[in-house]
């Protein structure tokens, strides 16, 4: 099966229905394109995101199954709420988003490369900029990142793009304060793109693609409503689903 090549010079251009994706390499959809926030916007939306490396052309994947986290069913480790109780980090929203998608750019142990380009750090940035993605960041005493992550909000929906930790559990701390958010204001999915057992371990699920997009799409096209992402005071997680 030949792999659909997207317009580069036309950001309105249609993506191929998701149920065309490939199953070798799972969930590859289309190639080529840009990283316009038209584009990306309508990728997301429909179920998609990029993801490639340097040396190749813009990847659109739509896999299957699909990682999300249902923010209702997130539960804190016993081990983690302690973590959580015994440090001094502070939490925040939007406070360096710059800086917390080059953290997550760092190249990671396993690996020498990075698949957050320039080009995807400057589209990322823009669609910051007009208030369609945003970051969680957690600092220690010394006011230095230790973890984050970023990634897209369109209407109730929230999409994860990439998380990092420089210190013992602060992703977790992080993802943890992100979805108790969420669900405070109401945003009932955290999507986490590809399943893992990282994520498994804190409470994600797999689900079908097609199921995933009978959720998704819904919660896109409703309002933003009752919540502020910059916020000035972050909720207790430690007392959030107690047991």
């Amino acid at each position: 099966m030949d792999i659909y090549w997207l317009d580069p010079s036309n950001p309105d251009d249609a993506f191929p229905d998701v149920n065309e994706a490939l199953k070798e390499p799972e969930g590859l959809l289309a190639a080529g394109g840009d990283l316009s926030v038209t584009r990306l916007l309508n990728a997301y939306q429909n179920g998609i995101f990029p993801w490639y490396e340097y040396g190749q052309p813009i990847l659109w994947w739509s896999p299957d199954p699909r990682g999300v986290i249902y923010t209702k069913k997130f539960r804190i480790s016993r081990s983690l709420r302690k973590t959580l109780r015994n440090h001094n980090w502070t939490i925040t929203f939007d406070a360096d988003f710059k800086k917390t998608v080059l953290a997550c750019a760092t190249p990671r142990s396993y690996s020498r490369g990075t698949w957050i380009t320039n080009e995807m750090f400057e589209a990322y940035y823009r669609l910051h900029k007009l208030g369609h993605a945003h970051s969680v960041e957690l600092w220690d005493q010394q006011e230095r990142l230790i973890g984050g992550l970023y990634g897209v909000l369109i209407g109730k929906m929230f999409y994860g793009e990439s998380m990092f930790s420089f210190q013992t559990n602060a992703s977790k701390v992080v993802l943890s304060y992100l979805t108790m958010h969420l669900h405070h204001w109401g945003l009932p999915l955290l999507d986490c793109q590809l399943p893992s057992k990282h994520l498994s371990s804190l409470g994600a699920s797999n689900i079908t693609r097609n199921e995933y997009i009978n959720v998704m799409k819904p919660l896109c096209n409703k309002e933003q409503t009752n919540f502020n992402w910059e916020i000035n005071r972050s909720l207790d997680v430690t007392e959030w689903n107690r047991n």
